[in-house]
């Protein structure tokens, strides 16, 4: 949904339509406390967060958040995905949905104790 080229998580979600930044905010929010230690930065044009290798990233799209734990993190939550249009790494949070922001944190939180380990 960004098309201009951003360098920061604050520049993509000004970028993107005002009805979703508060979406993206709070999205941003869970996964901060989740992973209060994650380096937030920009990959593959997309919000990213880091903790010794990449933790997940997420992205608007124009009916959905894209949220990409890696093929990991779908398979350990894939029946509480069960309800959204998924992939081996990513999954599809449709606006006309509440956004699950605490199945976010437990996605996050997962990929944490698996990144350091």
């Amino acid at each position: 949904m960004v098309n201009e080229k951003v360098s920061t998580i604050d520049k993509y979600i000004e970028n993107s339509p005002v009805d979703v930044q508060e979406i993206l905010q709070k999205i941003r929010q869970a996964i901060h406390e989740a992973a209060p230690e994650a380096l937030e930065k920009i990959s593959y044009q997309m919000p990213a967060f880091y903790l010794r290798g990449n933790l997940v990233y997420f992205a608007a799209c124009k009916n959905h958040i894209g949220f990409y734990p890696t093929a990991s993190g779908i398979e350990e939550f894939k029946e509480e995905l069960s309800s959204y249009k998924s992939s081996k790494g990513a999954v599809q949070f449709p606006f006309s949905q509440p956004i699950p922001y605490e199945l976010i944190k437990k996605i996050v939180l997962f990929r944490v104790k698996e990144n350091l380990n």
